[in-house]
């Protein structure tokens, strides 16, 4: 009887290490797709947008900084501020596309066949008409 009842304690421990592994498998799995998995796509999209920049693309850095880009080259972006302010960041520090460069703005609807007189002005220039339009009130 004695035997017995070690070879119930020892079947129960091997089981007892089986289900610990799995449940280690299984949290590990949890753990790759809602965090790492969720994180490499989120990096593949910035490295993505940071690659498509172009000039005429209104930006917004991890800083908080919106502009317009200038220029660019391999590692760099040049961003327009203000007037003929140029800042030159890293094309990681780049956070987001807000408007880019190929986007019509229309205020409205032009119909078909009819003659467009209208001005084009660049993303640079509209940005500064808009800045330039705001009356800054100090309290």
């Amino acid at each position: 009887m004695h035997t017995h009842n070690f070879a119930q304690q020892a079947t129960g421990g091997s089981g007892g290490g089986f289900t610990m592994i799995l449940m280690m498998v299984g949290l590990m799995a949890v753990m790759y797709f809602m965090m790492i998995r969720p994180q490499q796509k989120r990096r593949r999209e910035a490295e993505r947008m940071q690659s498509e920049l172009g000039i005429g693309d209104e930006v917004v850095t991890i800083g908080g900084l919106h502009g317009v880009v200038a220029g660019y080259d391999d590692d760099t972006v040049t961003i327009e501020a203000y007037d003929d302010v140029l800042l030159r960041f890293a094309r990681p520090a780049i956070a987001r596309v807000v408007t880019k460069a190929d986007a019509p703005v229309t205020d409205e609807a032009v119909p078909a066949g009819e003659p467009v007189d209208a001005v084009v002005e660049t993303p640079a220039e509209t940005k500064r008409a808009s800045m330039d339009s705001k009356d800054v009130v100090k309290e």
